[in-house]
Order: C-alpha cells, then sequence, then structure tokens
C-alpha cells in the first residue's frame, strides 16, 4: 500500500507534467526496495477553487502526500520521505523559476486496524 498524490493549483496544469512526475515516482519508489510496484498508486486533484497568502498574485502551489501501509521503521520512512520530496523539488524547480510556486510534502502511514484492501493487481506481479 503506497498511495501518491498530488493536489495543485489549476494555473500550472500545462506546466505540472504530471504524468512524468508519477513515472519518475513510481520508478524511485520501486527502486527502493520497500514498495512492491503493484501496491503503487498515484493520483492529481486540481483545484478550482483555492487562495494562496494576500491573494494579490498569480500564486500557485502543490501539496503531496504519500500514504504508506504500517511497518516501516522511522530511517526507512525518513529515507522515501527526503527521496520523494527531492523528486518533487527537481520536478518543479524550471516551474518555480519562472513563477511563485509553493510545494509542501507530508508522509504519512496508516494504522494497520484500520486500513482495509481488496485487490487482485499484486497476482500479476507474484510470478
Amino acid at each position: 500500500m503506497a498511495h501518491f498524490t498530488v493536489e495543485y493549483t489549476h494555473n500550472i496544469e500545462q506546466d505540472a507534467d504530471l504524468p512524468r512526475l508519477f513515472a519518475d515516482a513510481h520508478r524511485l519508489l520501486a527502486d527502493t526496495g520497500v514498495f512492491p510496484v503493484a501496491g503503487l498508486r498515484s493520483r492529481a486533484h486540481r483545484l478550482e477553487t483555492w487562495r494562496v497568502a494576500d491573494g494579490a498574485g498569480d500564486y500557485a502551489f502543490v501539496h503531496a502526500t504519500f500514504r504508506m501501509g504500517h511497518g516501516r521503521d522511522a530511517a526507512t520512512r525518513r529515507r522515501v520521505a527526503e527521496a520523494l520530496f527531492a523528486l518533487i523539488k527537481a520536478h518543479f524547480a524550471a516551474l518555480q523559476s519562472r513563477r511563485l510556486l509553493a510545494l509542501s510534502f507530508e508522509l504519512t502511514e496508516l494504522d494497520p486496524e484500520m486500513s482495509f484492501k481488496h485487490n487482485n493487481i499484486h497476482q500479476r506481479f507474484a510470478s
């Protein structure tokens, strides 16, 4: 269970290249050896209604979250979080150099007793 979600303001949609970000994130996560490829999910939420700071500028933001299943130690969680945030910053570096853009990221670990799954995708990768 590894879900990467990106919320972004609609005014950067043309420059965000989220399919590439997701492909790079999946490659990075798979290469850690921590997450099975079959459990990786990414999605984006385009924000139409939002406000940043005083609302006077052509501001934009990206807030990403990574939710992972329970059981990895703190050092592993930190390593994954730092790697993903570095990827996010690199991905948006050119855009951030041209406009006002806030980037934020949060990693959370799911409660093992309140996280439910039903999935047949793992079977494809089992062999």
